[in-house]
């Protein structure tokens, strides 16, 4: 007997990504696309009951990291677990290709310091023997083996830097004839199918032997090189991580250059100077866009708690004091936190009155792990160290020396402050970002940004529509990453959806899990009230587990330039 539709999605709430409002009917699929919505009549080889739940398009997150991961994780995960169909990773300017043979050690050691992805998980997935040396060959591994999820990749000024000039990347800018290079290695990247190019000046991203990962040597001459080769494709974004030297006026002459969008990383509250110092920055933002300048800062909606030990301080890397420890191994960081003068200069950095922003952030620093004195964990930093009569500076590096480093602390850095997260999610100039999932695994979790928004945003504050979440998740950040056959419930495109709970939906609390290659561990969070995650038609998860093999074939596509062709 012949049916009509592969697959029928009946009776749920439709949200349909385009922030219009939700109305009841049925979504019905057929060749791995939408094929029709509203009163669907017909017959369906399978059906999914929607009644009282939420019916939107899959969620598109545009900043992960999941570079490496996808050659031993064909799933992804925790995105999909929590509604995400399509992923962006290259982020940042990171990345896995191009990539010569001799360099690959170099790459995997950069990833492990800026990205804080376990050098053993690396090692022991991608071995020795890669499949791509080149970003096109690359883009044609990861279709080879399959994911579960959509991928689109950006190729990263990084490993296109030191692809071209070796060590010297990281120390010095680029001549003429090497900017030149560069810009022939990302015309056929983009060529291939990238999403577009990305690059970093953040001070925060210290590479191997505490060098400046490649991209931060580079001048704005050379940035703007690159991406103006993606005017005469007429196709790509600019993804950019601001630093020194390179923030609004530079991006407005990248968007400029190159006549194509900057995504940005990332408008946080409580990140500028002062109380309210994000305003002027939307207003900025605003002025540029007015001017059509397509500068995009990305916000999120959660606040940036990161979880680090003293072995791997990332989020101290940042400060010239920590130039040695970032080149030490782990005998000489025991040494050096030891160290009566390293700790005075501490102090007075980072300590009690330290001149640094890091100064106000031990009253919500947690202990989350004291294998030395368990009694004191989920206690805060400041708290112990007033009882114990010294600096913060001092009590937790006490802990982690009694520790052999092991000791690990949970601090929130910034958008903590509600009301000024608010006025970001809600500022039309801005779009979501910065989930960072497949990075900081051990340190952090925010995958899980979609339902996170709908749960705080959506029900418990109230500050945004169910539409607006929902638009803010899927078209607005597919519009801006040139993502063209996703992010919206409508004829003819990607059929890509999310079955969800809005009376529930939300994320668990984080939970450490040792899954990755050689044991390494790292964060992950349940959702909650996420029915059925369709890819091209197919579900792959369904009450919060998969439906599909992750060794058999998969449904997800790698997305050439934005697109495929179910």
């Amino acid at each position: 007997m012949s049916t009509d539709y592969d697959l029928l999605v009946r009776g749920g709430t439709i949200v349909d990504g385009t922030g219009s409002p939700a109305f009841r009917g049925d979504v019905a699929v057929a060749g791995g696309r939408i094929a029709a919505i509203g009163a669907v009549r017909g017959s369906a080889r399978r059906v999914i009951d929607a009644d009282g739940r939420v019916v939107s398009p899959g969620f598109v997150d545009v900043h992960t990291h999941y570079d490496a991961q996808v050659f031993w994780d064909r799933m992804l995960t925790i995105s999909p677990w929590h509604g995400v169909t399509s992923v962006v990773m290259g982020n940042c300017g990171f990345g896995i290709a191009p990539t010569r043979r001799e360099h690959r050690g170099l790459i995997l050691r950069t990833l492990e310091k800026v990205e804080g992805m376990s050098l053993e998980s690396l090692e022991a997935d991608l071995g020795d023997d890669w499949p791509f040396e080149t970003f096109p060959e690359f883009l044609a591994a990861i279709e080879r083996r399959g994911t579960g999820i959509n991928v689109g990749a950006l190729v990263g000024h990084t490993p296109v830097r030191l692809y071209v000039m070796g060590e010297a990347s990281t120390e010095r800018e680029a001549t003429d004839d090497e900017v030149a290079r560069m810009r022939a290695i990302v015309r056929e990247a983009v060529g291939a199918g990238a999403i577009g190019f990305a690059t970093s000046k953040s001070p925060t991203h210290i590479g191997y032997e505490g060098r400046p990962v490649p991209s931060r040597a580079a001048g704005l001459a050379e940035i703007e090189a690159i991406a103006g080769e993606l005017a005469g494709l007429d196709r790509g974004v600019v993804q950019a991580t601001f630093g020194p030297g390179f923030f609004l006026d530079e991006f407005a002459s990248i968007a400029r250059r190159s006549g194509r969008p900057v995504s940005w990383t990332a408008l946080l509250a409580g990140m500028m100077k002062g109380p309210g110092g994000h305003r002027s920055v939307l207003e900025r933002s605003a002025a540029l866009q007015r001017a059509g300048a397509m500068v995009y800062p990305q916000v999120t909606g959660r606040p940036l708690n990161f979880e680090f030990q003293w072995k791997e301080p990332f989020i101290f890397e940042s400060l010239s004091l920590f130039k040695p420890v970032s080149a030490a191994d782990h005998a000489g960081k025991m040494r050096i936190y030891a160290d009566p003068e390293f700790r005075r200069a501490l102090r007075e950095r980072v300590g009690t009155g330290g001149r640094s922003a890091f100064a106000q952030r031990w009253v919500r620093t947690w202990i989350s792990q004291s294998p030395s004195a368990p009694e004191l964990e989920e206690r805060t930093v400041a708290e112990v160290a007033a009882e114990r009569g010294i600096d913060p500076v001092d009590c937790a590096l006490d802990l982690a020396l009694a520790s052999n480093l092991e000791a690990r602390f949970r601090m929130a850095l910034v958008n903590v402050d509600e009301d000024e997260v608010e006025e970001c999610l809600k500022h039309p100039t801005t779009m979501l970002g910065l989930s960072d999932a497949g990075a900081h695994a051990s340190q952090l979790c925010d995958a899980c940004q979609g339902t996170s928004l709908l749960q705080r945003w959506v029900r418990e504050k109230q500050a945004l529509s169910l539409e607006q979440a929902v638009r803010m998740l899927t078209s607005r950040t597919a519009e801006v990453f040139g993502i063209h056959d996703r992010g919206r419930i409508a004829a003819g495109l990607a059929a890509d959806l999310v079955v969800f709970d809005p009376k529930t939906v939300g994320a668990a609390s984080l939970r450490r899990v040792r899954d990755f290659p050689a044991g390494a561990d790292r964060l992950v969070a349940d959702a909650i009230g996420i029915d059925a995650v369709i890819v091209n038609g197919t579900p792959i998860r369904e009450h919060g587990r998969d439906v599909v093999d992750p060794e058999g074939p998969l449904p997800g596509r790698v997305l050439r330039s934005g697109a495929h062709n179910v």
